[in-house]
């Protein structure tokens, strides 16, 4: 919580959105910290890495010492029920990693204005090749969990960083894929970052493949 908070005596609820993914965490270390990470738990056609693995996702918070909302979301109210929870909370702010994609920006800001809060959206617009450089350099360190079926399975369990970033670029500039996966081409899980007071262990338990993507189930 801001200081300006604390000292005019309003408190200011702090809510990030949440995956367990890079942009997700790295939208909200522009704000840091926030007062509660959200993870929404969608009903998709496809199997989500992110819900596959959502316990990793829970880890990894507690690993940051946030407290994690998770929120099952029924289809069709998804909206609706979004904005409930931020006014039950009473949020005040709501951070998000949206990046170039503007049907995700307006539903956001209609959310924010629904739920009357302001909404932060510290990525958007910014060259994503080089957003991903600058997550390694800062001390992020993603692992795959989930890619199109077209993407080489060797990168499925593994982490980028320092050493494997430029091999990652050049593969994903290969396949035509978004350096950062903004369009859901790949799906990451940060085991560590400077805010991580332990780091995560990255184990294959099993690999389910979709109609569309390949998912790294983890124990």
């Amino acid at each position: 919580m801001d200081k300006m908070s604390i000292l005019s005596g309003e408190w200011l609820l702090r809510v990030a959105w949440f995956s367990g993914g890079k942009e997700s965490l790295y939208a909200a270390l522009q704000r840091w910290p926030p007062d509660l990470f959200l993870f929404l738990v969608y009903e998709f056609s496809e199997p989500s890495p992110h819900i596959v693995n959502l316990k990793h996702a829970v880890l990894s918070a507690a690993s940051m010492r946030i407290p994690v909302a998770v929120v099952r979301l029924d289809r069709g109210r998804e909206f609706e029920q979004t904005v409930r929870f931020l006014e039950r909370v009473d949020a005040k702010e709501m951070v998000a990693g949206d990046v170039n994609i503007v049907s995700h920006l307006k539903y956001m800001e209609r959310l924010a204005e629904a739920a009357g809060a302001r909404l932060y959206e510290p990525l958007w617009g910014q060259n994503t090749e080089e957003l991903l450089r600058r997550e390694i350099e800062d001390g992020l360190r993603p692992a795959i969990i989930g890619f199109r079926r077209d993407f080489p399975r060797e990168w499925l369990c593994r982490v980028i960083d320092e050493d494997t970033v430029e091999g990652f670029l050049e593969n994903v500039k290969k396949h035509g894929i978004d350096p950062v996966g903004e369009r859901g081409e790949y799906h990451s899980l940060v085991v560590s970052s400077k805010v991580h007071r332990e780091a995560l262990e990255v184990k294959l338990a099993r690999v389910v493949v979709s109609e569309k993507h390949v998912i790294a189930v983890l124990e």
